[in-house]
């Protein structure tokens, strides 16, 4: 036990000790705009994020690692007060936030993955209190498919966005190769459109320009429209409901990571593509099934049939981290330097909508190209900057209520939630418990469903939040997003790598 103890002390040593001077004076900061937009009734967000771990959890070095990194952040020492919603400092009593549960043996011998799946989905039933800070961790010390033993996290949205949480808990881990090495994370170096513009001449400059505007007064419109009366196409995975404080469940599935490089480099894409791609592809294969009356075994119910819509209309929204990209060293280099102004924490994020195309293709790689095509036109707009920026007018001028009015009718009228997250390349251990997998995931928005994807070592896992009343087999769209995966891959090894081996 002390030798564990000793190694979580190496584990935890971080560059984090200028935090304890900035903690005092963060008390009375009000909450940002989006913070309290997350604060709202309905659009009370959480972020979870589930770690599996390769040993048992030891609690106590668990413990003495939170001590000695996580709280000494002021988001999560401090807890929202006042009709204002401003930042109160408080002591934290680690014991109020990790949460051991009295395990059923019987229950989690007869099924321990759906034990893990109905306990974590249960958490979705009950919100946090705010008069501690708003986070918990649960270990469960139960041996699944794919882990010894399971971490979760459930913080609240306002806390941070989501990039920034996730960078944060990264930084709380270390190598597990050197277990005084910060994770290595994989930066986007690849030239924006506008430097390659600006590499090209004038009038290449000049079209980039105009094409950057109208695609961003374009998507403004849309948007607008949407928040109106522009909605998706009613389809079994549409939320039926503005509501999004219903019960959530949460499923994941790990793929090969070089299955999707080996994609990205035959295409010569990027990994972004081949995700938007595959999951268009998932989608397409799970609602033909759906529309075919397949899904109906799960109901309990007779098969029957479906028409499906012409020309469905199917947008995912994606929040965009709209925060200069940081490393995880640059991270704890910036927490370490004082007051929140000079490191810009919080949330700092704007809204896109990412139209996808649910067909049946011969091709599957044609899935891949159009992703890509709507990748591009994505980069030429700044439509993410001005929806931020607006939210912020709106908060501050209309007030909480109406920019929940309006966030959530824009939700409503799309059909999903996306992302897709980089991290760590090597094997991570958190506070001395090497981790299999990271599956960050996010709930409270109108969305039936919400698709996250977050690489890990030479994986990359797809993690799915799905209303169970909509969705009843969130592991059959599992099945369908690897299969998309598996067919993308032999398609590319057929066509390109047995002509071109050194593609692989």
């Amino acid at each position: 036990m002390a030798g564990e103890i000793r190694t979580a002390e190496v584990v935890v040593a971080a560059d984090i000790k200028a935090i304890d001077k900035e903690k005092s004076s963060f008390t009375g900061y009000a909450l940002s705009p989006a913070a309290r937009l997350f604060h709202s009734p309905k659009f009370n967000c959480y972020i979870v994020a589930i770690m599996g771990c390769k040993t048992k959890i030891n609690p106590a070095v668990v413990k003495l690692g939170l001590e000695r990194t996580l709280i000494k952040h002021p988001r999560f020492s401090s807890k929202p007060k006042g009709r204002k919603m401003k930042w109160e400092q408080t002591e934290v009593n680690l014991d109020d936030h990790i949460i051991i549960p009295n395990l059923d043996d019987g229950d989690v011998v007869e099924s321990p993955d759906k034990f893990v799946e109905d306990y974590v989905s249960h958490l979705t039933t009950l919100p946090l209190d705010l008069n501690k800070p708003l986070w918990e961790l649960h270990l469960l010390n139960v041996k699944t498919s794919d882990a010894e033993a399971v971490g979760v996290f459930k913080i609240h949205h306002s806390i941070g966005d989501g990039a920034s949480l996730v960078s944060l808990l990264l930084a709380c881990t270390r190598k597990s190769s050197d277990t005084e090495e910060l994770p290595t994370v994989p930066m986007n170096n690849k030239p924006s459109p506008g430097a390659a513009a600006l590499s090209g001449g004038v009038f290449l400059l000049i079209w980039t320009l105009l094409k950057l505007i109208w695609n961003t007064l374009v998507d403004l419109f849309l948007f607008a429209a949407t928040m109106l009366f522009l909605k998706d196409t009613k389809t079994p995975i549409k939320a039926l409901t503005v509501e999004g404080q219903q019960l959530r469940r949460f499923v994941h599935r790990t793929v090969s990571l070089d299955d999707i490089k080996l994609v990205k480099n035959a295409l010569n894409m990027t990994i972004n593509d081949v995700v938007v791609g595959v999951t268009q592809a998932g989608l397409s294969k799970y609602l033909y099934r759906r529309y075919a009356g397949e899904d109906q075994q799960h109901r309990g119910t007779e098969s029957q049939k479906l028409d499906i819509p012409r020309n469905i209309r199917l947008r995912a929204s994606v929040l965009v981290n709209l925060r200069p990209t940081t490393g995880i060293q640059d991270l704890a280099d910036l927490m370490a330097k004082g007051p929140k102004e000079k490191w810009g924490w919080g949330n700092w994020i704007g809204y896109l909508m990412l139209p996808l195309t649910i067909s049946s293709q011969d091709d599957p790689l044609e899935h891949v190209r159009r992703g890509k095509s709507i990748i591009d036109r994505k980069k030429l707009s700044l439509e993410p900057v001005f929806t931020c920026l607006g939210a912020r007018v709106v908060i501050q001028t209309l007030g909480v209520k109406v920019a929940s009015w309006i966030a959530n009718r824009v939700l409503f009228n799309t059909t999903l939630a996306f992302s897709n997250m980089a991290g760590p390349v090597e094997e991570i251990s958190f506070y001395g418990h090497p981790l299999s997998y990271l599956a960050p995931t996010v709930y409270g928005h109108p969305h039936a469903l919400t698709i996250h994807f977050q690489s890990y070592c030479n994986t990359i896992t797809i993690s799915l939040a799905v209303d169970p009343g909509l969705i009843p087999d969130p592991h059959v769209l599992c099945d369908d997003l690897e299969d998309s995966l598996k067919a993308i891959k032999e398609a590319v090894v057929q066509k390109f790598v047995q002509k071109d081996p050194g593609i692989v």
